[in-house]
């Protein structure tokens, strides 16, 4: 089976969100680090080498797959600011995809061009949501 190519690891997440080119994209990065530290109380740490991830869980899939990834991350990409929610979310909470503003949604992920584009309350409550998954 093939190892999974992104881990957690001790990367400083500063320097990271520090070297992003795109002033607006790490002006938002930095918004959104506070957000997450804020609502799961945790630190937040490095996955690879360009995704910020905030606590963690193991999963075993049927298959015997098996690994750890983070509850809720980020990354600053080129195209968008990347958010990585619990799989799914997109259809448990699309009253909140209604009310959060310009966005697109993927596979666990959320991406968001500027931070002001959306109603950072109601991302605050779709994290909080996405976290609530795991208990």
């Amino acid at each position: 089976m093939a190892e999974m190519k992104t881990k957690l690891n001790d990367g400083d997440v500063i320097a990271f969100l520090n070297s992003v080119e795109n002033e607006q994209r790490k002006k938002d990065s930095f918004i959104v680090l506070e957000m997450m530290k804020e609502l799961t109380g945790k630190e937040p740490k490095m996955w690879g080498d360009s995704i910020v991830g905030f606590d963690s869980y193991h999963y075993v899939y049927a298959s015997g797959r098996e690994g750890d990834w983070m509850k809720i991350g980020f990354s600053p990409r080129k195209q968008a600011l990347t958010l990585y929610l619990k799989a799914g979310y997109e259809e448990r909470i699309p009253e909140l995809l209604e009310r959060l503003g310009k966005h697109k949604t993927g596979k666990g992920c959320l991406y968001i061009k500027k931070m002001e584009d959306v109603e950072t309350d109601v991302l605050r409550e779709m994290i909080v949501e996405s976290l609530a998954e795991y208990e």
